[in-house]
């Protein structure tokens, strides 16, 4: 464990010694835990977390299920789209978006260009593990769940591997302990997170 991850692994209050200089947004599969992590990540540093499908839910006053049932996935990406184009543009924080947002390359760039986008890096068996029994995703409402995930996955970590940073999911991390790993792997570029205390 590094410094920086023993100082916080005991989560102990926000940590006023960073200052966010970038919005930090979490890419990766669905049920990598970009939500929970992120908000952890978002009160450690003192900063907003935000979630673009849940942004996307309160604009449509619809679920993700439901508009991609109405409206398509396709609409759907475009609403992605102009929210995280948005959400950028708005104070520092750590921005959760959906599984498939990172896959368009316009997307890519306007991450690149106005944030820092983080792979958490979750291997198949522990996604499964955690999405098997949940009924919020729409894309795995087919026959065969496991192997539909899995073909996502294939198709997908080459795509989240140009994510700019790359922080690995292990099931025996607790939520405290992955948000010490991003934290670390956030202070070790010189642009995103400024130590004050240093």
């Amino acid at each position: 464990m590094s410094g920086i991850e023993q100082t916080m692994a005991d989560g102990e209050g926000k940590h006023q010694g960073y200052r966010l200089k970038k919005t930090v947004v979490l890419v990766g599969m669905m049920g990598a835990g970009k939500t929970a992590v992120g908000r952890a990540v978002a009160a450690r540093l003192g900063v907003p977390f935000l979630d673009s499908d849940a942004e996307i839910e309160a604009a449509a006053n619809l679920s993700v299920p439901e508009i991609f049932q109405r409206d398509g996935e396709a609409f759907f990406r475009k609403r992605e789209s102009e929210v995280i184009a948005r959400l950028l543009r708005q104070e520092r924080c750590i921005l959760s978006t959906g599984g498939g947002a990172f896959l368009a390359e316009s997307n890519r760039e306007m991450i690149s260009r106005d944030g820092v986008s983080l792979w958490l890096n979750a291997d198949l068996p522990l996604l499964w593990q955690r999405v098997r029994h949940k009924e919020s995703r729409p894309l795995l409402r087919t026959p065969n769940p496991y192997a539909t995930l899995a073909e996502i996955y294939r198709a997908r970590v080459p795509v989240y591997e140009k994510a700019d940073i790359s922080v690995t999911c292990q099931p025996s991390l607790s939520i405290e302990a992955m948000a010490s790993r991003v934290i670390a792997a956030l202070a070790e570029q010189p642009d995103v997170l400024e130590n004050q205390d240093a």
